[in-house]
């Protein structure tokens, strides 16, 4: 007789529909019983407002209030309330009202006693009862009697953004220790931005108002005198005897700026010291910022700040080893309300006397690349592209290039190369020898490069025609390296200094040059002292040349860009590091 039973499959599927089915039923029965517990701690709340209410009403008018409040009462503005073994925490907020249908305060008709009645707004949280929603009510008690005239006055506080529109839930704190009692009271903006306290003892300079709200800018009065600020924008408010006193604040979402510092291919420069600060006075005579700090940039060459206000900011180095090659924007610059940005500064190591020139567009104030900037005096003139950097190679003594062909001298005479002499003392005639860069980092993929060039400007004679030539190979993965000339094939050769580079270059990181050196004599060598790429990358200035080691003296600035006339200018050379401004007119 053939015997059946369970497989090992079906025993796993059934006890899978069974833990299904049982943890079905326990989670609706835990939900249940979550549902049940959070009514019932919602009917404790509620009994814990009701009674608190009753004894509101019981009170005498005069006491209504809360303690440090307006108005000023016996009540506390928070307190802890046990209930059935439950701890809520009850907050208490009271208001007076100054209800329209007799007039309002200053205006038509004058409501001379605007306090008509008090509005109480009661709220119930408990901390410890998980999932529990906080309970709100409201009630209002009005005098039993008529009103009388009242010697106190109205203070409105207004909260709008950096637009003019209105800012609701806005924290704004009330604090006044010279009336009694003191006030001491935080309350929020209603749908209008707007926060009102009626019938306020009247004080004059002497209550202290501060703003805030989570992930916003903040702002307050302060003491007229104070040390450090004697004479603040926006002092204390007054309150005088039947009058309203308005006081506007501006705040808005905060941003995050970071501060940079590196050089030209950005490549960091480490713990380089600045000042940044904004422009909006907090008080003058003397103007006191209300945003101002000193700073460095860490081993990264960054430096971030968050929680900033919207504003203008400007910033200035600290740092005697370098001198600025241009930032990055142009300072000033302005931060807009919930942005993130950064500013850059560009350095070179610094030598004396050295100008920044900015060329600007005279009417927008924008930036302009591309401008020709010349810099003269008697017996002296350079000129330099804005918007274009160099990175030079001055030395290849210790193995400071890639590879050459044996061929190539670069330890007899550091800072330069030429043809290894033979063992007789003399130049093969015979050979070509050549010698490959280290690789060069622009430091972005967006690169453009211009031209090459190399010191001296000429060989002696004796070596030939085109002793000293060149070819170029670039790439962004620093693996494929394919030398060519100004045409783009690996059989031309940059045979004059400054030659302007092939465009299949552009868009390439890494970029590496191939010197060829050879010579029609035994008894000359060319000879190589220097090499540069004249390049622009995301981190070279767009609008501004440096000039260094430069004599004092007087010197003139002559700018020109396509679609803008000339421009001159003069200036005193005198400092280690000093700016100049050059504003060029549209056509």
């Amino acid at each position: 007789m053939e015997r059946k039973g369970f497989s090992l499959i079906d025993l796993v599927l059934t006890l899978g529909i069974i833990t299904l089915l049982f943890g079905g039923i326990f989670l609706v029965y835990f939900t249940i019983l979550d549902v049940l517990n959070n009514s019932s701690l919602r009917t404790i709340a509620v009994s814990v407002l009701n009674r608190e209410i009753e004894i509101i009403r019981n009170l005498p008018y005069e006491n209504v209030g809360t303690v440090g409040g307006v108005p000023a009462g016996i009540l506390p503005q928070e307190q802890a309330v046990s209930w059935s073994d439950i701890n809520f925490t009850l907050r208490t907020v009271i208001r007076n009202i100054d209800d329209p249908f007799d007039g309002t305060l200053g205006g038509a008709p004058n409501d001379t006693a605007p306090a008509d009645y008090k509005l109480i707004e009661l709220e119930a949280s408990c901390g410890t009862c998980g999932r529990f929603v906080p309970i709100l009510i409201t009630t209002t008690v009005a005098p039993q009697n008529l009103e009388s005239t009242s010697r106190n006055g109205s203070l409105f506080v207004n909260v709008f953004d950096a637009f003019g529109l209105p800012i609701e839930n806005a924290q704004v704190r009330v604090v006044n220790t010279s009336v009694s009692p003191s006030i001491d009271l935080t309350d929020s903006t209603n749908i209008n931005g707007v926060f009102q306290l009626v019938d306020v003892p009247t004080s004059t300079l002497s209550y202290e108002l501060s703003v805030s709200k989570a992930g916003f800018s903040s702002e307050k009065t302060f003491p007229p005198g104070a040390p450090g600020n004697p004479n603040p924008l926006k002092p204390h408010a007054t309150v005088a005897e039947q009058t309203v006193t308005s006081v506007s604040f501006a705040i808005d979402r905060t941003s995050t700026i970071q501060v940079k510092t590196h050089d030209a291919t950005c490549s960091p420069f480490a713990g380089k010291s600045f000042t940044l600060s904004g422009t909006k006075l907090i008080g003058t005579s003397p103007d006191v910022l209300k945003f101002s700090t000193t700073s460095a940039t860490d081993a990264s060459g960054t430096r971030t700040f968050g929680n900033i206000e919207w504003d203008t900011y400007n910033a200035l180095l600290s740092d005697s080893l370098s001198d600025v090659l241009g930032t990055i924007p142009l300072f000033p610059t302005v931060v807009n309300p919930a942005s993130t940005g950064a500013f850059s500064f560009v350095l070179l190591p610094s030598a004396p006397n050295a100008l920044l020139i900015t060329v600007k567009n005279a009417v927008t104030g924008g930036t302009i690349g591309g401008s020709t900037t010349t810099l003269s005096s008697a017996g002296f003139s350079e000129t330099k592209v804005t918007g274009r950097s160099f990175v030079r190679e001055t030395d290849w003594s210790g193995g400071s290039y890639s590879s050459q062909s044996g061929g190539v001298e670069t330890e007899s005479a550091p800072g330069s190369f030429k043809l290894a002499q033979e063992s007789d003392g003399r130049y093969s005639t015979t050979t070509t020898s050549w010698l490959v860069s280290q690789t060069i980092n622009v430091g972005s993929s967006t690169a453009t490069y211009y031209s090459l060039a190399w010191n001296p400007l000429t060989e002696p004679p004796a070596t030939g025609p085109g002793s000293a030539r060149f070819q170029i190979a670039s790439n962004n993965d620093q693996a494929t390296w394919n030398f060519t000339g100004p045409d783009g094939t690996p059989g031309t050769y940059y045979s004059a200094s400054g030659e302007v580079l092939h465009g299949q270059h552009n868009g390439n990181r890494y970029v590496r040059y191939k010197a060829y050196l050879m010579t029609a004599s035994e008894f000359a060598t060319p000879q190589v002292d220097d090499v540069s790429i004249e390049f622009n990358s995301v981190c070279v200035p767009p609008s501004q040349v440096l000039f260094q080691n430069l004599s004092p003296g007087a010197y003139t600035i002559t700018a020109v860009a396509p679609g803008y006339a000339q421009a001159t200018s003069s200036v005193s050379v005198s400092g280690a590091w000093q700016q100049q401004e050059l504003l060029l007119p549209p056509l």
